[in-house]
Protein backbone atom coordinates (compact mmCIF):
# COMPACT_ATOMS: atom_id res chain seq x y z
CA UNK A 1 0.00 0.00 0.00
CA UNK A 2 1.39 3.52 -0.72
CA UNK A 3 0.12 5.55 2.01
CA UNK A 4 1.48 8.85 0.50
CA UNK A 5 -0.42 8.38 -2.87
CA UNK A 6 -3.81 9.95 -1.31
CA UNK A 7 -5.89 7.08 -3.03
CA UNK A 8 -7.98 5.51 -0.35
CA UNK A 9 -6.32 1.67 0.26
CA UNK A 10 -9.62 0.04 -0.51
CA UNK A 11 -9.15 1.51 -4.44
CA UNK A 12 -5.35 0.54 -4.36
CA UNK A 13 -6.68 -3.18 -3.56
CA UNK A 14 -9.01 -2.69 -6.41
CA UNK A 15 -6.65 -1.11 -8.69
CA UNK A 16 -4.08 -4.11 -8.06
CA UNK A 17 -6.75 -6.44 -8.93
CA UNK A 18 -7.47 -5.09 -11.82
CA UNK A 19 -4.04 -5.15 -12.92
CA UNK A 20 -3.02 -8.62 -11.97
CA UNK A 21 -6.58 -9.26 -14.22
CA UNK A 22 -5.31 -7.44 -16.67
CA UNK A 23 -1.76 -8.66 -17.33
CA UNK A 24 -3.14 -12.30 -16.89
CA UNK A 25 -1.85 -12.91 -13.54
CA UNK A 26 -5.29 -13.90 -12.41
CA UNK A 27 -7.63 -15.18 -14.52
CA UNK A 28 -11.51 -16.94 -14.22
CA UNK A 29 -11.52 -19.82 -11.37
CA UNK A 30 -8.60 -18.09 -9.21
CA UNK A 31 -9.39 -17.40 -5.39
CA UNK A 32 -8.00 -13.82 -4.36
CA UNK A 33 -6.27 -13.64 -1.31
CA UNK A 34 -8.32 -14.13 2.45
CA UNK A 35 -9.07 -11.02 3.85
CA UNK A 36 -6.73 -12.22 6.84
CA UNK A 37 -3.79 -12.87 3.88
CA UNK A 38 -4.26 -9.44 2.66
CA UNK A 39 -4.59 -7.89 6.07
CA UNK A 40 -1.35 -9.31 7.42
CA UNK A 41 0.51 -8.48 4.24
CA UNK A 42 -0.82 -5.28 3.42
CA UNK A 43 -1.53 -3.73 7.13
CA UNK A 44 -4.85 -2.32 5.96
CA UNK A 45 -8.35 -3.09 8.51
CA UNK A 46 -10.29 -6.16 7.12
CA UNK A 47 -13.19 -3.53 6.64
CA UNK A 48 -11.00 -2.07 3.90
CA UNK A 49 -10.11 -5.52 1.78
CA UNK A 50 -13.92 -6.28 2.37
CA UNK A 51 -14.82 -2.81 0.84
CA UNK A 52 -12.71 -3.80 -2.27
CA UNK A 53 -14.04 -6.99 -2.77
CA UNK A 54 -17.15 -5.48 -2.50
CA UNK A 55 -16.17 -3.27 -5.67
CA UNK A 56 -14.69 -5.80 -7.24
CA UNK A 57 -18.13 -8.22 -7.06
CA UNK A 58 -19.95 -5.18 -8.04
CA UNK A 59 -17.88 -4.59 -11.11
CA UNK A 60 -18.73 -8.17 -12.33
CA UNK A 61 -15.16 -9.46 -11.43
CA UNK A 62 -15.18 -11.45 -8.73
CA UNK A 63 -17.48 -13.69 -6.87
CA UNK A 64 -17.80 -14.55 -3.10
CA UNK A 65 -18.72 -18.21 -1.96
CA UNK A 66 -19.90 -18.46 1.40
CA UNK A 67 -16.72 -20.52 3.32
CA UNK A 68 -14.68 -21.45 0.02
CA UNK A 69 -13.67 -17.46 -0.53
CA UNK A 70 -13.38 -14.98 -3.16
CA UNK A 71 -12.95 -16.35 -6.81
CA UNK A 72 -12.64 -14.66 -9.70
CA UNK A 73 -15.87 -14.69 -12.11
CA UNK A 74 -14.20 -12.77 -15.16
CA UNK A 75 -10.52 -11.92 -16.73
CA UNK A 76 -9.75 -7.80 -18.20
CA UNK A 77 -6.81 -8.53 -20.31
CA UNK A 78 -7.03 -9.62 -24.13
CA UNK A 79 -3.07 -9.60 -25.18
CA UNK A 80 -1.17 -12.39 -26.08
CA UNK A 81 0.30 -12.99 -22.94
CA UNK A 82 3.60 -13.36 -24.91
CA UNK A 83 3.56 -10.15 -26.02
CA UNK A 84 2.76 -8.79 -22.85
CA UNK A 85 5.85 -10.51 -21.54
CA UNK A 86 7.69 -9.13 -23.81
CA UNK A 87 6.40 -5.45 -23.95
CA UNK A 88 7.27 -5.43 -19.84
CA UNK A 89 10.53 -6.56 -20.82
CA UNK A 90 11.32 -4.01 -23.33
CA UNK A 91 9.33 -1.25 -20.23
CA UNK A 92 11.65 -2.68 -17.62
CA UNK A 93 14.71 -1.51 -19.59
CA UNK A 94 13.23 1.63 -20.38
CA UNK A 95 12.86 2.51 -16.51
CA UNK A 96 15.82 1.55 -15.76
CA UNK A 97 17.35 4.19 -18.54
CA UNK A 98 15.01 6.65 -16.84
CA UNK A 99 15.98 6.29 -13.58
CA UNK A 100 19.55 6.33 -14.72
CA UNK A 101 18.94 9.72 -16.21
CA UNK A 102 17.74 10.89 -12.66
CA UNK A 103 13.98 10.59 -13.29
CA UNK A 104 12.21 9.58 -9.57
CA UNK A 105 8.60 7.33 -9.84
CA UNK A 106 6.97 10.85 -10.08
CA UNK A 107 8.92 12.02 -13.43
CA UNK A 108 8.51 8.56 -15.00
CA UNK A 109 4.36 8.29 -14.15
CA UNK A 110 4.68 12.00 -15.47
CA UNK A 111 5.87 10.95 -18.24
CA UNK A 112 4.83 7.58 -19.01
CA UNK A 113 0.95 9.41 -18.56
CA UNK A 114 1.57 12.28 -20.99
CA UNK A 115 2.67 9.68 -24.02
CA UNK A 116 -0.57 7.53 -23.35
CA UNK A 117 -2.65 10.74 -23.14
CA UNK A 118 -0.98 12.75 -25.99
CA UNK A 119 -2.02 9.08 -28.05
CA UNK A 120 -5.69 9.34 -26.79
CA UNK A 121 -6.19 12.73 -27.79
CA UNK A 122 -4.36 12.70 -31.39
CA UNK A 123 -6.73 9.72 -31.92
CA UNK A 124 -3.86 7.25 -32.65
CA UNK A 125 -2.08 4.49 -30.80
CA UNK A 126 1.76 5.25 -29.61
CA UNK A 127 4.45 3.31 -32.07
CA UNK A 128 7.08 2.11 -29.97
CA UNK A 129 9.79 1.09 -31.79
Amino acid sequence: MDRSSGLPAYLQLVRQAREALRLGWLGPGDRLPTVRDVVATSGVNANTVLKAYRELERSGLVEARQGAGTFVKAGLGSADPAVLAALRARLVEWVRAARAAGLDREDIDALVRSVVTAGETEGEGVAVT
